[in-house]
């Protein structure tokens, strides 16, 4: 039974920084693309940033390019997040994303969400 546990959120000022994480158990995760979507109150799912288990190559969405970056621990199977330079409108519930279909992909194993809250 896959898991993906986050942690890592909270409230931040603008201009602050968080790290996220994502434990993943369960299956062997070669050949998964492993990283994050996010959904703020009102909005659909967006894709955040994915990495590949298996070659560590790293996809952005254009509008967190630069400020957030993705990480992985293959040893631990822990994938992060280092999110700066937070504005209100990143404030979002953050899913860690698990597929095998490919970056970008909104679809595979999900985890429970972790809140992100920026205040101005």
């Amino acid at each position: 039974q896959v898991q993906l546990v986050e942690s890592g959120g909270g409230l931040v000022q603008a201009g602050g920084s968080l790290r996220l994480s994502c434990a993943a158990s369960g299956r062997t995760f070669s050949g998964y693309y492993m990283g994050w979507f996010r959904q703020a109150p009102g909005k659909e799912r967006e894709f955040v940033a994915h990495i590949s288990y298996s070659y560590g190559s790293e996809y952005y969405s254009d509008s967190m390019k630069g400020r957030f970056t993705i990480s992985i621990d293959n040893a631990k199977n822990v994938v992060y997040l280092q999110m700066n330079s937070l504005t209100p409108e990143d404030t979002a519930v953050y899913y860690c994303n698990a597929n095998w279909m490919g970056p970008r992909r909104d679809s595979g194993y999900w985890g429970q969400g972790t809140q992100v809250t920026v205040s101005s």
